[in-house]
């Protein structure tokens, strides 16, 4: 198939999909189909394991989708299909340039529309041109028109076979499905890529590939390189001993001074923040001094041990946030913002590692980017495969912790585990309930291509 005919057969599936429909089975169906067009279209591309990979998480993410309709499934999907595309036709590109490139393309595509001739075929008209137009569809359409009339004033049943007949069809909704359609299938399969992003791609390379010019290159034009090595050993040491002050009087706050109960939450969320805000700037830390010429200047043995010390206590420093939120979970129960920081905190120590890794093999900063973008789309992955709100309302009812009917209600895909508690507990009849049940029924009651089929699933 051609460009011009795999846009305008995607925006006339998308039209039908989703005419009269909201998000649901049918954004998950356009994603397969996405999926499985870039498998048929580009089989000859699929060169590594990584396709095979990310074929398997485009399906999956679209079935979770179709499963829970949700945000986290949402985002599954769409970083699944576009990385899938992003990999198979601009494999020498770096993955992680698919954001801006999506952040672009959504803009200059409302202009590229017009440009047919990058995306319409060029046709010379022939003289046999014409002869077709008037034998093939001018002449025969006189001669229906003609003898239509004729038809008609004999009889008023055929004469009604069109006139009494009314499409049932919102033209406006139709149209503007349509336009949306094809303004997303446009930007899905004639993206652009400005020459930029091919002329700065060994920017985000994971290797140096100009060792020689950078080992003595300085960060400062007014610093010798021996004056900011030794400037960077001051800076570590600085630094790692105000980190071990704190994570010193950090433990000793949380583990060993008493806290009433009421503040332990916002002491919780304050040194949580701390440390997050810690981890951050400990990587941009590393990466300043080792982005380029420290990375193989045989005199900063004592800088690239300084750093590993550095990596080392904020690691500490993130095993103590985990222990802490694991108490707090067991005061309080768990959350969605709990896990959250579970998984950002695990996000920091795999962060961490590739930055140690990143000092010991001499790698570029761009090698902690591109090796923890995968690590977030796996994250997002899991978040949308795992029904957390289920899981949430199962611990905290078997700890009874954060029972409360407005925060069991307001949790997602958890209607099972929730109904029984409410039932053993005589509290169904509560207007919150009555409210999340009627949702339910609003679920249950949409057409199946608006359907998140999780409800189809759910008991009565």
């Amino acid at each position: 198939m051609k460009k011009h005919q795999i846009i305008l057969a995607c925006s006339l599936i998308f039209t039908l999909l989703f005419y009269n429909e909201s998000a649901g089975v049918n954004l998950a169906i356009f994603g397969l189909l996405l999926t499985g067009l870039i498998c048929y279209l580009f089989q000859d591309r699929f060169t590594d394991r990584s396709h095979l990979v990310l074929v398997v998480t485009s399906v999956l993410s679209c079935l979770a989708f179709a499963w829970y309709g949700d945000f986290a499934s949402f985002l599954a999907l769409a970083m699944s299909v576009l990385f899938l595309q992003f990999r198979t036709q601009e494999s020498q590109l770096k993955v992680i340039q698919v954001f801006p490139l999506v952040f672009l393309n959504a803009f200059t595509s409302l202009g590229r529309i017009f440009m047919f001739s990058q995306w319409l075929p060029e046709r010379k008209i022939h003289n046999n041109f014409a002869k077709k137009l008037v034998a093939y569809f001018i002449i025969p359409a006189i001669f229906i028109i003609v003898f239509f009339a004729a038809y008609s004033f004999g009889s008023t049943h055929f004469f009604s076979l069109l006139t009494d007949y009314t499409l049932d069809i919102d033209i406006v909704q139709v149209i503007l499905i349509g336009i949306l359609g094809f303004y997303i299938s446009f930007s899905f399969w004639n993206y652009w890529v400005p020459d930029v992003s091919y002329e700065k791609n060994e920017l985000l390379d994971n290797d140096f590939s100009n060792v020689d010019q950078i080992k003595n290159q300085n960060t400062f034009s007014f610093l010798d390189l021996d004056f900011e090595r030794k400037s960077g050993e001051i800076t570590l040491v600085l630094l790692n001993f105000m980190l071990l002050v704190f994570i010193v009087t950090y433990n000793y706050e949380q583990f060993f001074e008493v806290v009433k109960k009421t503040n332990l939450s916002a002491d919780t969320h304050d040194r949580v923040n701390s440390v997050i805000f810690s981890i951050i700037m400990a990587v941009g830390v590393i990466m300043f001094y080792f982005k380029g010429g420290f990375n193989f200047d045989s005199k900063a043995i004592w800088l690239k041990k300084l750093a590993k010390i550095w990596i080392v206590l904020n690691g500490l420093l993130i095993i103590s946030a985990i222990i802490k939120n694991s108490e707090y979970i067991s005061v309080f129960g768990l959350t969605y913002k709990r896990l959250g920081v579970y998984a950002f905190l695990i996000l920091a120590i795999i962060g961490l590692i590739f930055v140690f890794l990143k000092i010991t093999k001499q790698k570029t900063n761009a090698y902690l980017i591109n090796q923890m973008v995968w690590y977030f789309y796996g994250t997002v992955l899991l978040c949308s495969f795992v029904n957390w709100g289920n899981l949430i309302t199962n611990y905290n009812i078997s700890v009874n912790k954060s029972v409360e009917p407005i925060f069991l209600s307001g949790l997602n895909f958890n209607d099972e585990a929730r109904r029984e508690y409410f039932s053993q507990h005589h509290l169904d009849g509560q207007l919150i309930e009555i409210k999340r049940e009627d949702q339910i029924d609003e679920y249950r009651n949409a057409t199946f291509l608006s359907k998140a089929l999780y409800y189809e699933f759910l008991k009565k």
